[in-house]
């Protein structure tokens, strides 16, 4: 009877997951700040980390599904850096759509990430340095969204270039995806036809319209209870290719709670590649996405007004 006891209490201890805080998540983020300045320093890459981080500073209270999303911006990156030293693309990890994202999953994607640089590293002769794992405390997902953003900006100094309006409508064909199961679902029928071209749309013009499409998520989760995030802070004057990718992303991360609140397990579609799309082209498929989101009045209970 001793040695079931004994047994139980090893497979109880050995079965519970350890709870992941952001202060472990934000913990791993400064390791793989330290890689990516290492790896400017190796290529002999003039930067400026202070103002890179005053840059990219934002402020909102956000939850893990958004940092989780610019996790995947960075795991897109570090593909890009792959392919210029010809290497292989890998599929970056995505998932079932759940309610309530924790910081385990965000942990899981930092130490993907790390992988994948020193596997780079490794194969480009660069030697692997160890960096002191140090611990933090009382640290929020915006504190690991903005540590993130320096890495994505960081990385666009290796790269040398960053996110074009290929890569960004590949992320809006994601959406269109997720939007119309979303639609299926409901019994709604998609009446919606594509937006009018407008020759002089910039990626601002992209952008303001990935904020409303945001601002009518929330609309949505507030009538269904679910814990939203004001993204009222990400607005721009100007914006680039690189700032509509990561407001696609924020719509992809949100889209996820309409999901599992309706019980739809289907994954977000893994993005396409695409070739010499325009700005023009980008903008009118985010305008496309707006009038697909605007066919739902209501997500309680699989209504539809």
């Amino acid at each position: 009877m001793m040695k079931k006891l004994i047994l139980l209490i090893f497979l109880t201890f050995n079965l519970s997951a350890r709870e992941i805080t952001p202060s472990d998540v934000y913990a791993q983020v400064v390791l793989i700040e330290q890689e990516i300045n290492y790896m400017l320093d190796y290529y002999k890459i003039e930067y400026n980390e202070e103002k890179i981080k005053r840059d990219v500073k934002i402020y909102a209270k956000l939850k893990p599904r958004d940092v989780w999303q610019k996790s995947y911006e960075i795991m897109v990156k570090i593909n890009m850096l792959r392919n210029a030293h010809h290497f292989p693309s890998i599929s970056p990890v995505n998932m079932v759509p759940v309610l309530h994202l924790n910081p385990n999953l965000v942990y899981e994607q930092t130490q993907r990430i790390m992988t994948e640089i020193n596997i780079f590293e490794y194969m480009n002769s660069i030697k692997i340095k160890k960096f002191e794992l140090k611990h933090y405390m009382g640290k929020t997902p915006l504190d690991v969204f903005n540590g993130l953003s320096y890495i994505s900006s960081a990385l666009d100094r290796i790269n040398k270039s960053s996110f074009t309006p290929s890569y960004v409508f590949a992320q809006n064909m994601r959406i269109y995806d997720d939007l119309s199961l979303i639609l299926g679902k409901l019994n709604i029928t998609d009446n919606t036809i594509p937006a009018k071209v407008n020759p002089k749309a910039t990626p601002k013009d992209t952008f303001d319209t990935g904020i409303k499409i945001l601002e009518k998520i929330k609309q949505l989760q507030i009538l269904a209870g679910i814990g939203f995030v004001d993204f009222s802070s990400f607005k721009k004057q100007k914006a680039t290719s690189s700032d509509v990718f990561t407001i696609t992303q924020m719509i992809i991360a949100e889209l996820q709670t309409i999901k599992a609140y309706l019980g739809i397990e289907n994954i977000t579609p893994e993005a396409k590649l695409y070739k010499s799309k325009t700005p023009v082209e980008v903008d009118q498929l985010m305008s496309w996405n707006l009038r697909k989101l605007n066919l739902v009045s209501n997500i309680v209970g699989g209504l539809d007004e």
